[in-house]
């Protein structure tokens, strides 16, 4: 299926997002997961299925001060 991940075009065959984070070697610690401008919250993660042409964003945590 093809998705947008972070503006870029992706092929994935795992629709449920903690599976495509798996499927990416993405580590789902530190992390924020947007579905069409929608933060999906981390208690989804494990039901929340993605559609043809959804546009996901993946953004990580970063620490400073």
């Amino acid at each position: 299926m093809k998705i947008a991940i972070n503006q870029q075009d992706k092929e994935i065959q795992n629709t449920i997002i903690h599976l495509m984070l798996k499927e990416l070697g993405i580590q789902s610690t530190g992390i924020a997961v947007a579905v069409n401008n929608k933060v999906i919250p981390r208690t989804q993660w494990e039901t929340f299925v993605l559609a043809e042409n959804d546009k996901v964003m993946i953004i990580h945590a970063t620490q400073g001060g």
